[in-house]
């Protein structure tokens, strides 16, 4: 049986969707990043989210896209840090309700919490506060939590910790498993494209990026990006937002076009993608239609709010996987 390990920041989502863009200025947050913020700030942005209807749900880019995987029904783990509070419970009691096994850490520390603005648009704003999460270190990883995976996933929002990326991915290739990278965010790929380009063709066998990040990392439009990338990776994947994803593996380039959908939220678009990519991999599927696996659940996620699909429409999307399988 294949299965998937996951690294990332360990959060819980707390989302809003605001009126108008005129907050983000206020608080200082450029529209579609990820911004790291300390505990002043995180109680500034609380103020003000409290100011609207929220939800609050398990979250997190690759604790996204490994729940995605287990709600498909592959054997899934994930690695990471949470707090003795009520989110990093919150987080705990999740990974399990979803069969997902946990490597979880438990410390002395507020878990981590990601404020999310979700615009008009669909367009997410994050501002997070990682607490327990960024307490996560390559001194304290053991060879065990590496043991019978076969692919290791990580997100592209652990790349400033540059000791923790190498230790886990050297341990992860001694357990035998292929390296999937997901980058994440273009600010952070710009704050840390020197160490990207290191490690990615020594390291990493499936990258997933969108065109901005890809533009962040290589100054490239989309189809060229995923050309140059798969020249040092297995499998590259950089995704157009609404048109589509361009996929690539050797000489062979496919492009699959989006749903044509309304976007309510796209928080967990490009998590979700992943699941379903990875899925079609781990199942012998083609190229196209591992990317049209992935499209559907991208397409499923952005029509509601929060980063996971809703669990009465996994029965309806796994027959439309069977269909394209």
């Amino acid at each position: 049986m294949t299965k998937v390990l996951g690294m990332g920041n360990a959060l819980v989502d707390v989302l809003a969707i605001i009126e108008d863009d005129s907050i983000l200025k206020r608080l200082d947050l450029p529209k579609g990043s990820m911004q790291l913020i300390d505990n002043c700030k995180l109680r500034i942005i609380s103020e003000e989210i409290n100011r609207f209807e929220k939800n609050i749900v398990s979250g997190g880019s690759a604790a996204n896209t490994i729940v995605g995987l287990a709600s498909l029904g592959i054997s899934t783990g994930f690695l990471g840090r949470i707090g003795k509070d009520f989110y990093g419970e919150h987080f705990k009691n999740d990974l399990s309700k979803y069969t997902v096994k946990s490597h979880l850490t438990e410390v002395d520390e507020a878990s981590g919490v990601a404020s999310t603005f979700i615009s008009q648009d669909g367009e997410r704003t994050f501002g997070t506060y990682l607490g327990a999460a960024a307490l996560l270190d390559a001194q304290e990883l053991n060879k065990e939590d590496f043991d019978g995976y076969q692919y290791f996933y990580i997100e592209g929002y652990l790349v400033q910790n540059y000791d923790l990326i190498k230790s886990a991915i050297i341990l992860a290739k001694e357990a035998g498993a292929k390296i999937i990278l997901d980058l994440a965010s273009y600010n952070v790929v710009e704050s840390n494209r020197d160490f990207l380009l290191e490690i990615i063709p020594e390291y990493v066998d499936i990258i997933f990026a969108n065109e901005e990040e890809a533009k962040s990392l290589l100054d490239m439009i989309a189809e060229d990006a995923v050309t140059a990338l798969s020249k040092v990776v297995e499998v590259a994947i950089v995704k157009t937002g609404s048109e589509g994803s361009w996929i690539q593996k050797g000489e062979e380039k496919v492009f699959v076009p989006a749903h044509k959908v309304t976007c309510i939220d796209s928080t967990g678009a490009g998590d979700l993608y992943a699941s379903g990519f990875i899925y079609g991999l781990i199942n012998n599927l083609s190229l196209p239609d591992c990317g049209r696996v992935g499209t559907l659940l991208a397409a499923n996620v952005i029509q509601n709010v929060g980063a996971k699909v809703n669990e009465n429409d996994w029965e309806f999307l796994k027959k439309e996987i069977e269909m394209i399988g």
